[in-house]
């Protein structure tokens, strides 16, 4: 009888990297970004005044009231969550992030919540008021002269300090739950229920990382509406180049004046091809646009508020052309005392070479005739 050979023994091995004071940590953390979510009630829908008689109402989601005051307290509240729960943050190790402003003001927010220390990249043209909400919530900025090179000085920063780089260009349309879960796109569309157009016609979101288009686009498409996604953009952004060629390596020569929306670079969570529709908006138009909105709304918005309007009025007028009635919505995504010094002031714009006036007389014919020409 043939005896068998010997089977080659093998260790046994066991690595266990289990810490329960980390993890007692990274489930008080976990636990405190998730409870300032159920802390927050839901954002406002408001209505911009239109003529009755137009038959087409236009809304706008208003991103100002959280707790940081803009529409990238959601994001922030994501992407904390989405690197806590993939073990990316560590406790006293700082959180680095390249940002224009606003992202960094609520990341600041939610690290000072968890108990960690905050960086934020930034171009030094940010404007003062948002380098002293980061440095309120504990923050510290470093800035740098040319916005391009915000990414690799955050990376370089995080591994030099044994932190972690954010990068919310690179995960913002990964951190939403994008099926759902009170997200944007859900919220808007429950908060429609009751108007007499609850499916809107069109959507207008700005970019800056791409990750709010990307959320409202896969809602969008999963809940099988006809509801078609806009995106406007600013000058000197690579996005509508990036989707009219669909050629992710677009670049552009200049930084958006238009903080929190344009980038240099078409960021990787702009998502091209679930958009139907971009529209290149002058600088001049954004502005004039913030500057009516003061007027009808009696309140100061950001610019890229006024960049997403002057889409949404265009679409409007568009609309009336053909006979059409529905709803449009688009979001306020600031508040404009953040830029006292920069939009509202005829001073800057004037040193910018921005004349808001041409766009300010067709902003007025089109709420006289429906007519944005």
């Amino acid at each position: 009888m043939a005896i068998a050979p010997e089977q080659t023994r093998i260790d046994e091995t066991d690595i266990d990297r289990y810490d329960p004071v980390y993890r007692a940590w990274l489930r008080e953390a976990v636990r405190k970004v998730q409870a300032d979510g159920n802390r927050s009630a839901d954002t406002h829908l408001l209505t911009i005044p239109l003529p009755p008689e137009w038959g087409i109402d236009v809304y706008l989601k208003d991103e100002s009231t959280h707790p940081t005051g803009s529409l990238k307290h959601r994001l922030a509240r994501s992407l904390f969550l989405y690197a806590l729960c993939n073990g990316r943050l560590r406790p006293g190790a700082p959180v680095i992030e390249a940002s224009s402003g606003s992202t960094a003001v609520s990341e600041a927010y939610f690290a000072k919540l968890i108990g960690v220390p905050f960086i934020a990249v930034m171009a030094r043209t940010t404007v003062q008021s948002k380098v002293d909400l980061i440095e309120f919530h504990g923050g510290r900025c470093h800035l740098v002269d040319d916005p391009s090179e915000v990414y690799e000085v955050a990376a370089r920063l995080a591994e030099e300090l044994g932190g972690h780089y954010m990068d919310q260009f690179t995960y913002a349309e990964r951190a939403t739950d994008w099926r759902g879960n009170n997200n944007i796109a859900e919220s808007i569309f429950r908060q429609l229920e009751q108007e007499r157009f609850p499916e809107p016609t069109w959507i207008v979101a700005t970019a800056g990382t791409g990750g709010t288009s990307a959320t409202l686009a896969r809602y969008v498409h999963y809940t099988q509406r006809a509801t078609g996604i806009c995106v406007a953009d600013p000058e000197n952004s690579a996005f509508f180049e990036g989707w009219r060629t669909m050629d992710r390596n677009i670049r552009s020569d200049k930084g958006s004046r238009i903080e929190g929306i344009g980038r240099q670079r078409v960021e990787p969570s702009f998502l091209p091809q679930a958009i139907d529709r971009m529209m290149r908006v002058p600088d001049a138009a954004s502005v004039a646009t913030i500057r009516t909105l003061q007027r009808l709304l009696g309140r100061r918005c950001g610019a890229s508020t006024g960049t997403g309007v002057w889409a949404a009025f265009r679409i409007v007028s568009e609309m009336l052309a053909r006979g059409e009635q529905g709803s449009v919505v688009t979001l306020l995504c600031d508040p404009g005392e953040r830029y006292l010094d920069k939009y509202y002031s005829d001073a800057w714009l004037a040193e910018q070479g921005i004349d808001p006036t041409p766009y300010a007389r067709r902003l007025e014919q089109f709420l006289e005739t429906g007519e944005l020409a």
